[in-house]
């Protein structure tokens, strides 16, 4: 069964095709799909942003198919949840994935406290329009300097160290990274759930 990723973000592509291998579902992006354009995401929150991503997707498809999107955030403590739903804008809309590290790192220059939440909120949209949501969480913190180059479009992936581990996101394999992530966990119930529903 062919289901639509609502991304052009390679790291994200290649995690969540990881997530979905061995199963009977064949994930394409929207490169893949032929479906021009993005989604703006100018909602309140992840699901808000999710689901303008992923029924984007499906208003461009024709017949009807399965359509998927996530929206991904970084709440740091210190910074009273910030850049929560910017995470990937914060440092302005056309920074880089160096420069958004950089940011990051400058907002937490000389604080003690280097927490976070990463989360990650999926929405599946059905060839009916039906709309489900899946979302998972992993707390870490954030080191004082990349510990190696981050993963493409991923400017936290060489900086946050989730809890029960030492090594950064970019410096795991993409199988013992989806093990353990926030986009593993919220990805690997939507594909308990499509298998479930196409059984």
């Amino acid at each position: 069964m062919k289901i639509i990723l609502a991304t052009r973000n390679p790291s994200k592509a290649e995690q969540i095709r990881g997530i979905f291998r061995g199963s009977s579902l064949s994930v394409l992006t929207l490169t893949e799909a032929r479906i021009e354009g993005d989604a703006i995401e100018d909602g309140a929150t992840l699901q808000e942003n999710a689901l303008k991503k992923a029924l984007f997707a499906w208003e461009r498809t024709s017949p009807k198919v399965w359509t998927m999107a996530d929206d991904t955030g970084i709440f740091i403590h210190a910074l009273n949840g910030e850049p929560g739903i910017r995470s990937s804008r914060w440092a302005g809309d056309t920074a880089t994935t160096e420069e958004i590290t950089g940011y990051t790192l400058k907002r937490l220059e000389g604080v003690a406290d280097r927490s976070a939440t990463f989360e990650t909120l999926v929405a599946l949209v059905s060839p009916e329009c039906e709309r489900h949501f899946f979302s998972g969480k992993v707390n870490g913190k954030i080191l004082e300097a990349p510990r190696t180059k981050p993963q493409p479009k991923m400017p936290y992936s060489s900086i946050f160290v989730p809890d029960g581990t030492n090594q950064v996101w970019a410096e795991m394999t993409i199988d013992f990274e989806n093990s353990i992530s926030h986009r593993g966990r919220a990805f690997r119930q939507a594909r308990a759930f499509l298998e479930y529903t196409n059984a």
